[in-house]
């Protein structure tokens, strides 16, 4: 079942003076199936973020059609696509995005409680997903009383919690240790797996890229390489990082 789509979409910065045009995507054609894990890659500045914010809504593109569960989203009034946003989209970024005022539960609970659901349910729903991430311990804790990686696990949970169509995630290992980035990734793959979590992540993470399924490299705002993951994950990495050697950008190291 495809859940997302993209045609020819287009995204141009600057005004009607050619010169202070920038084309910062270039009739991209996206494609992605229910249970995928794709990885976007590219250079600074190749689009990579642009893509990611639009196929959110959180952007608009120049031209082209973004469709996902067969809904037009960039034809949505405001008010529609917020709704749509939080019943079908889930986002996890690099800073977290926590309110430090609420404890990690009620931080997951959060997009329940806009949704107005009844809270014998939030609670029921809070617990299982929070246990699926294993904090469910520290869930009357404050963010700034646990660790990146805890954080980064309990914006997984506030994502999850409404059983979203996409989850987009946005350099989601950017803030954190070697240590810490290895237990969100397998917490991502856990997402993928065992939930079939449809994942869209944007990472110049040669490491986190390695975890996917699929990757999208991009490049001057058009799609330059794409390629699957058919053997291990050290396999991957490899063909990651031969792939980054021929369109540039940063490499790390597993």
């Amino acid at each position: 079942m495809t859940v997302l789509e993209t045609k020819q979409l287009t995204k141009i910065y600057g005004g009607k003076n050619e010169s202070n045009i920038t084309h910062a995507l270039n009739g991209i054609n996206i494609k992605v199936e229910s249970g995928e894990f794709i990885g976007i890659m590219g250079p600074s500045g190749s689009g990579k973020t642009t893509l990611l914010n639009i196929l959110g809504g959180i952007d608009k593109p120049s031209s082209g059609n973004i469709k996902i569960m067969d809904k037009n989203i960039e034809a949505l009034s405001k008010d529609e696509l917020a709704t749509f946003r939080r019943k079908n989209l889930g986002f996890i970024f690099q800073d977290f995005n926590l309110m430090d005022s609420l404890t990690l539960k009620e931080n997951v609970m959060l997009p329940m409680v806009l949704d107005k659901i009844k809270p014998p349910i939030m609670e029921e729903k809070a617990k299982e997903i929070m246990e699926f991430f294993e904090i469910y311990d520290i869930r009357d804790k404050y963010p700034y009383n646990v660790s990146g990686g805890q954080m980064q696990r309990t914006a997984a949970s506030r994502a999850l919690v409404n059983n979203p169509a996409v989850v987009l995630a946005d350099e989601p290992t950017g803030n954190l240790d070697s240590k810490s980035s290895n237990n969100v990734m397998s917490c991502f793959c856990k997402m993928n797996e065992q939930r079939n979590s449809t994942i869209i992540m944007v990472t110049h993470d040669t490491f986190a890229a390695s975890f996917c399924k699929r990757i999208i490299f991009i490049k001057d705002g058009s799609i330059n390489i794409e390629i699957v993951r058919k053997g291990d994950r050290q396999k991957f990495f490899n063909e990651i990082l031969d792939c980054q050697a021929v369109i540039g950008g940063g490499m790390t190291n597993i």
